[in-house]
Order: C-alpha cells, then sequence, then structure tokens
C-alpha cells in the first residue's frame, strides 16, 4: 500500500484536475453557466478537505489490517466521488 504522503498527493492531484477543468469551462463559456460551476468548485474544494481529514485521523490506529483496509476504503471513494465531480461538470457543459 502506499504511504499517506502519496494518498494526499492523489488527493491534491485529482482534485486540482477537476477545479482547473471547472476553471478552463468558465472562461470559456462563461454565462449562465458560471454560478453552477462555481458551485461545483466549492463543494469539490469541501469534499477535498474531508478527504485530506479522513487520511489525516485514521480509524484503529492500532490494528495495522484496519488501517490499510481504511486507507484502501478513503482511496475507492476518492476516485468515486472525483468521478461523480467530473459527470456534473459534463452535465453542466452538456446542458443548453
Amino acid at each position: 500500500m502506499a504511504n499517506i504522503r502519496d494518498l494526499k498527493k492523489d488527493i491534491d492531484y485529482l482534485f486540482f484536475e477537476l477545479i482547473s477543468d471547472c476553471f478552463t469551462f468558465s472562461t470559456l463559456h462563461g454565462g449562465d453557466k458560471t454560478k453552477e460551476v462555481q458551485d461545483l468548485i466549492e463543494e469539490a474544494v469541501e469534499s477535498r478537505n474531508g478527504f485530506i481529514e479522513k487520511a489525516n485521523n485514521p480509524n484503529g490506529k492500532d490494528d495495522p489490517k484496519l488501517v490499510k483496509q481504511y486507507y484502501g476504503a478513503i482511496r475507492k471513494e476518492l476516485f468515486e466521488k472525483v468521478d461523480e465531480y467530473f459527470t456534473k461538470l459534463s452535465d453542466i457543459s452538456k446542458a443548453k
């Protein structure tokens, strides 16, 4: 399993890419969709902070097996959440 520092780097990288895509979309399209994109960015930043908090405070610190499962669950949840946010951005771009 990767260490906690790598997990935090992955969290930052994925959310940075999402926010970067949101800013790019807002710059290119702007208009009435800007508010929706800003809301998505705010939600993503809150979620990013939550993932960092989870990474810093594992459950079952005394049992290595539980810690490994805990971080595996965080990683899985991270990818699902970021995919959900990219899907929301895609839906915003498709909306007329």
